[in-house]
């Protein structure tokens, strides 16, 4: 799930704000748990995409590149890889190139670091500018 600020015609773009990830432990009597990164202020959520089969394993960052004098946005959307090897992609907008795949987690992705700008006033704002995530050491929801 995605936080994203559609594009803003000749205002300030800031595209990715945020993401969430939902997680479904093996065992099926347990609840859904949330995970969410630094919230930038921009955009609305987006509803949840899920691996089919498996878990997520692998991200990939869509990011455009320094504008110069002109509107920044960064990270524009994310990808990412499931177990099963299907490749699921949020509703971030389509400025710049997707970067390379991250290191694979083969227990699946257990948490989330960003970076995201504050507000800037009246100056360029750029919402998410980088994500790490984390691998699970294993298996286990305990």
């Amino acid at each position: 799930m995605e936080k994203v600020e559609p594009p803003q015609g000749s205002l300030d773009d800031t595209a990715l704000n945020a993401v969430r990830l939902h997680c479904f432990p093996f065992k099926s009597t347990d609840k859904e748990h949330t995970v969410t990164s630094t919230e930038g202020e921009f955009g609305k959520w987006s509803r949840p995409i899920w691996c089919l089969c498996g878990h997520l394993i692998a991200f990939s960052l869509k990011v455009e590149p320094l504008q110069g004098g002109g509107d920044d946005t960064a990270v524009n959307n994310i990808r990412f890889k499931c177990s099963d090897s299907r490749e699921l992609e949020g509703p971030g907008l389509n400025w710049g190139p997707y970067g390379p795949w991250s290191q694979s987690c083969h227990y699946g992705i257990c948490g989330i670091k960003t970076r995201v700008e504050e507000k800037q006033g009246g100056l360029d704002d750029t919402g998410l500018n980088d994500a790490q995530l984390f691998c699970c050491s294993n298996n286990s929801t305990d």
